[in-house]
């Protein structure tokens, strides 16, 4: 894609970075799980919130077998970074900054923390609670740059032969609006793909299935389960969550005024102070989505208000929620992720048929999923996902020492999963690999399938979709 086709479909300002070069330099790939809280990561401070980062070089995808080209892309992703959901945080913390300034109770550093949040708020304002914000439409455009740069012959057989593109997602205004800003930027790569990508359509039961009829169980589970209640109980009221507390309200308020807010003078209007730093958690982690609608672009630096240790500890305490809530959970239960076998079921069932269908008008060459974390997290888990196989005893809850599941690597803003289909170009090459292969990315990092699937060589990423079929029992 040239840099002009890509300025129509990036406009925002963190798009500059994409103009620069359409496929960004490498990035440093990280393996999920890395580290405790104590060795302040800050990207997974950032739990599920964290920003989107390709995890694997483009010169590093492995060719496919010889013979065997691609003929069919499917993927589901994550929107993009986007706006807080609403402004209670903000308004939550502001209450206590105005008490405060009013009373002459703010820190050096206070004193620019209440202007600062309100410029926030703004800004999130104008983008619309929710909504996408600059660094989202970038991250969107991005990973549909690099999917057709990745799949070129693909699309060039899409517009040759006429085939269509699926565009689907959940009917939120944020998945909406990823879906067309993707189906865009392609069709801006190649024109001749906008007449073929089929109208913008919905569907609950697949790509919101948590709030469908499918995630009834699911629902109970997270509104009545004593275990569930009392375990994350268990995780978040612990004396280093006070501590914490106390240190981040003591960068913003002078010491007496923080012990008033621990004694719970404001409670009744504002809470505890856990609820206080959370708040101020909260902002410095829709912060970095944020960052295009900063002054100037340059960042809100909401870090300068929370300590590392400390934004690492309620990161953790976010990821254990997720965790618990739509992760691996409890070892030996599956109400957390069963649900996303509708899912599951939909890769399969499109990839099954890519495998038996000849080019033409009626082959569908791209089916295009946009979703949330709350679908994402949970096929991860089903999948088997690397850093999403490992659940929690009641006895031994979840830890960042003994379990390597991070929101940040699961579920990051815009987190992606694709598979790709190859099909045999010459029947009279090799048999021994099957007429299908399929290889899956994994927030655009080759990876494997689960343990007990056998990729179609050593240490290949490609697997025969007979043998995904087989290891996932979807044939006898």
């Amino acid at each position: 894609m040239n840099r002009a086709t890509l300025a129509l479909a990036c406009t925002a300002p963190l798009c500059a970075a994409l103009l620069a070069t359409a496929l960004p330099a490498h990035a440093a790939e990280r393996s999920a799980g890395s580290g405790s809280y104590d060795s302040y990561d800050s990207y997974d401070s950032y739990g599920t919130k964290a920003s989107y980062t390709p995890q694997q070089s483009p010169r590093g995808y492995q060719q496919p077998p010889k013979g065997f080209v691609p003929v069919f892309t499917e993927n589901v992703s994550r929107h993009g970074s986007r706006a807080a959901t609403d402004s209670s945080d903000g308004d939550l913390i502001l209450k206590l900054w105005d008490q405060a300034a009013s009373e002459g109770q703010l820190t050096a550093r206070g004193k620019e923390f209440g202007p600062k949040v309100r410029a926030l708020l703004n800004a999130m304002a104008e983008v619309g609670y929710g909504n996408l914000s600059g660094r989202g439409k970038s991250e969107i455009a991005g990973t549909a740059v690099r999917m057709e740069k990745r799949l070129p012959g693909l699309f060039a057989g899409i517009a040759k032969n006429g085939e269509k593109i699926d565009v689907v997602s959940s009917g939120q205004g944020r998945a909406v609006d990823s879906g067309k800003l993707f189906a865009d930027t392609l069709a801006a790569a190649d024109p001749a793909l906008e007449p073929l990508i089929g109208p913008a359509r919905t569907d609950k039961d697949l790509l919101y299935f948590h709030k469908a009829a499918g995630g009834a169980a699911y629902r109970d589970y997270i509104a009545n389960d004593q275990r569930l209640a009392s375990t994350l109980a268990s995780i978040t009221d612990q004396p280093k969550t006070h501590r914490a507390a106390s240190d981040v309200l003591r960068k913003i308020f002078k010491k007496p005024f923080v012990q008033r807010i621990v004694d719970g003078e404001f409670a009744a209007g504002v809470g505890s102070a856990v609820d206080a730093a959370e708040a101020v958690y909260n902002l410095y982690g829709i912060a970095p989505a944020m960052s295009a609608e900063s002054p100037g672009g340059k960042g809100w630096h909401m870090d300068r208000y929370i300590s590392q240790r400390d934004a690492a500890w309620f990161g953790y305490l976010s990821d254990a929620e997720d965790f618990y809530e739509k992760g691996p959970g409890f070892t030996g239960s599956d109400i957390t992720y069963k649900m996303a076998g509708v899912l599951l079921d939909d890769f399969f069932k499109k990839a099954e048929t890519a495998g038996n269908s000849a080019p033409g008008p009626n082959t569908l060459g791209a089916e295009l999923r946009f979703t949330h974390a709350e679908e994402i997290i949970p096929l991860a888990a089903l999948m088997g996902l690397p850093g999403s196989t490992q659940g929690a005893t009641p006895e031994r809850p979840y830890t960042y020492g003994d379990n390597p599941w991070r929101g940040a690597a699961v579920a990051p803003m815009a987190s992606n999963i694709q598979w790709d289909v190859f099909r045999k170009s010459d029947t009279t090459l090799d048999t021994t690999l099957g007429t299908t292969l399929v290889r899956m990315l994994y927030n655009e990092k080759e990876t494997a399938f689960k343990a007990g699937c056998r990729p179609v060589a050593k240490g290949s990423k490609f697997y025969a979709l007979d043998e995904l079929e087989r290891c996932f029992a979807r044939t006898s």
